[in-house]
């Protein structure tokens, strides 16, 4: 064991974080892996009290300080992220739950919540959250959840397992949700559009010509094939899981927001709704035959 100085590491971490984050991210972040590596709230931070802790934790902030201190996002740092109210294990080469996608899932439970045993399949689930969520939050519903990368669903997977969620998950490209033409393992199998009753999908929908604006925490860690789409053609996934015709609910691109609900009326969708997000941005699409 060694003594320590809670409010002393608090300043080394800060150190290390201003120069890639503001002044207000900086603290959050540097509470946020106190608080989880060492167990140390506010209080004990600022309190001036040392604290004994080990070795071990010792050498696991230094090493955390360093991943952090070269850009790395602290999700994948400390091995977590949090969704509505759940710890979700994130790890590199998936996507990082953000807050918008909470907005999306709440809106799916509004409108599902009364009805009885729903089909859902939730096209790109990267690290399972949306997927997760609404089975726990939806008992009745039936999950199936895809993604192309391995990667994410083991992640996804182990997410199920660790919250009690009953998800089934598949790799599958989301472009085979609306195609006459699926390659089903198991025969006979309806295709993807008969056998759910709603589609919930993020979809990438980053330009990449929005991509040299971004963050580097962002664009130099988190996988770019669940993030971009080329400039030429920026509705592609919002076009292949349109031609499902099945109810979708859609996070998009705010910049995108009308050239997506146009492109879902053309598709022959009679009730096209985009919400805002908390930060007043339209980010959300429920499209309805």
């Amino acid at each position: 064991m060694v003594t320590v100085n809670p409010y002393s590491y608090h300043r080394q971490l800060l150190a290390d974080l201003l120069p890639r984050y503001g002044v207000g991210e900086a603290r959050a972040v540097a509470r946020l892996v106190l608080e989880t590596v060492f167990g140390w709230d506010a209080a004990a931070v600022y309190g001036g009290k040392d604290s004994e802790i080990s070795r071990e934790l010792v050498s696991r902030f230094d090493q955390m300080r360093q991943r952090l201190a070269a850009g790395e996002p602290v999700q994948y740092v400390l091995g977590e992220a949090w969704f509505l109210g759940r710890r979700f294990k994130v790890a590199p080469g998936v996507l990082i739950p953000r807050p918008e996608t909470e907005e999306l899932v709440r809106w799916v439970v509004e409108d599902l919540k009364d009805k009885q045993s729903p089909r859902i399949v939730d096209c790109g689930t990267g690290s399972g959250c949306i997927a997760v969520s609404l089975a726990l939050l939806l008992p009745e519903a039936v999950v199936e959840a895809w993604d192309t990368s391995e990667t994410a669903l083991s992640v996804a997977r182990q997410n199920a397992a660790a919250l009690g969620a009953d998800v089934t998950f598949v790799q599958r490209d989301m472009a085979l949700l609306g195609n006459e033409e699926e390659p089903y393992v198991r025969e006979p199998e309806p295709r993807a559009s008969k056998r759910f009753d709603v589609c919930v999908s993020n979809p990438p929908y980053v330009l990449e010509s929005e991509r040299a604006a971004m963050e580097g925490h962002v664009v130099n860690y988190e996988p770019a094939e669940a993030l971009f789409v080329p400039d030429a053609d920026p509705l592609l996934h919002y076009r292949s899981l349109a031609a499902s015709g099945l109810p979708l609910y859609l996070e998009i691109n705010a910049a995108q927001a009308a050239a997506v609900c146009s492109l879902l009326k053309k598709r022959g969708y009679s009730s096209v709704e985009c919400r805002r997000d908390a930060f007043g941005k339209p980010r959300m699409v429920r499209a309805l035959p």
